[in-house]
């Protein structure tokens, strides 16, 4: 489903005009859909229930509470990378019998606290880190059990900050180590062999290096199969992609399970699945209003009142957002929508065929839902944006606007 469309020349989150929200919140807002949520989540449960995999959504994608507790209800687990993400599932109320553990620098605090909380699986990236999970395990009295994470040295075709499955990335283990480090796991007090996980990157639109991936890792997961009695997962990990683009293809979960799940079925084993942004990304807009209109010789801009703090991926990533008029409008502009941080990477798109609206109207930035309030700062001492989910005709705010208070709550006064 699309979460956002025009009705009677109004943008619409489902039901209900952005204008309303803007007018309610504040700007800038994040806005998220609960139904094109479930709509992601159930589209791929439906493609990939030949394997009934444990869909384990990858909370660093979106990490508000109410987005948790919205998969979690359908019947997904978590993929966590830090206690901070372990404490947000636990209050989600997702059990931990649905909760893997990834990332290549877990503290021991972290690894504690998981152990106690008998998580699933710990997603292992290195020999230090088994023996680590080994030495708290006994201390705890607890079992560690552990996946490794292979690196199928698959390029997924992606930008080069979020490709994870090279030999060049820092993340898991080539496949000669990894038998080593499996038998090491197996030395090792506490522990428990129960899967491999892979995990080649992010906003991956064709099915191919998946395929690839899962083809290079079967006879390991064979090999591992009769050498370890507990082995009984695979994690494919994440990275399906989402269009950002209006005439980007979408990497559709039932083309993906056609070429994958032929694949996986004869190996026998439980599958996981780790979907980030496939499932939130198009959920969210990022609404802000416009400021000024700027013209110089060279360039037309769009100054509006959200910024890189809010929205960092064309920024970073020179990701493109596909931007949108709130209130529908023939008129364009080509130009730059820019914020009002003092950075001159402070933008959300450059020389683009834009709406052209002026000073007090609002433009939609899509796309958004995904490591949009996840990977929010401060920065300029700017306060975090609000954040609102739309069920039907219904919203409710789910993370208020931070406040200057707020900004300086953690500083404290020193006095010499």
């Amino acid at each position: 489903m699309n979460a956002f469309e025009y009705r009677n020349g109004q943008l619409h989150a489902e039901e209900v005009p952005l204008a309303t929200l803007a007018e309610q919140y504040g700007t800038p807002l994040f806005v998220y859909s609960r139904a094109h949520i479930l709509a992601q989540y159930g589209a791929l449960a439906q493609a990939f229930a030949a394997v009934r995999p444990l869909i384990c959504y990858s909370v660093k994608t979106n990490s508000n509470g109410a987005v948790i507790k919205t998969l979690a209800a359908a019947g997904a687990g978590v993929d966590l990378v830090s206690g901070g993400e372990l404490e947000r599932a636990r209050r989600a109320g997702v059990a931990p019998s649905k909760m893997v553990f990834a990332g290549v620098g877990k503290t021991e605090v972290e690894i504690a606290d998981a152990l106690r909380a008998g998580i699933l699986f710990f997603t292992v990236e290195s020999e230090p880190e088994l023996v680590r999970i080994s030495n708290l395990a006994r201390r705890l009295g607890a079992t560690g059990r552990v996946a490794l994470r292979v690196n199928p040295d698959v390029d997924p075709q992606t930008h080069k900050y979020i490709s994870t499955g090279k030999q060049e990335n820092k993340f898991g283990l080539d496949f000669a180590r990894a038998e080593q480090a499996y038998a090491l796991a197996a030395r090792l007090p506490g522990l428990e062999i129960v899967g491999l996980h892979m995990h080649i990157g992010s906003q991956i639109l064709t099915s191919r290096p998946f395929a690839e991936a899962v083809r290079k890792v079967a006879p390991l997961c064979a090999e591992l199969q009769q050498r370890y009695p507990a082995f009984r997962y695979l994690d494919i990990g994440g990275g399906l992609g989402i269009p950002y683009q209006p005439d980007q293809p979408p990497l559709k979960p039932a083309a993906l399970a056609r070429e994958l799940v032929p694949l996986l079925q004869p190996l026998g084993l439980e599958i996981v699945l780790e979907p980030g942004r496939y499932l939130v990304g198009n959920a969210g807009a990022l609404v802000t209003r416009v400021q000024y209109l700027k013209d110089n010789p060279l360039k037309k801009f769009i100054i509006v009142d959200a910024a890189m703090n809010d929205l960092i991926r064309p920024s970073l990533y020179q990701a493109y957002h596909e931007i949108q008029a709130v209130r529908a409008t023939s008129a364009r502009v080509l130009g730059d929508v820019v914020g009002p941080i003092c950075e001159s990477g402070d933008f959300f798109a450059q020389d683009r065929d834009l709406p052209a609206v002026p000073p007090g109207e609002l433009l939609a930035v899509l796309g958004a839902g995904a490591y949009g309030f996840a990977m929010s700062s401060n920065y300029n001492s700017r306060p975090r944006a609000a954040e609102v989910m739309v069920h039907g005709a219904q919203h409710a705010l789910i993370r208020r606007r931070e406040t200057w208070d707020d900004l300086v709550r953690h500083e404290a006064e020193v006095t010499w």
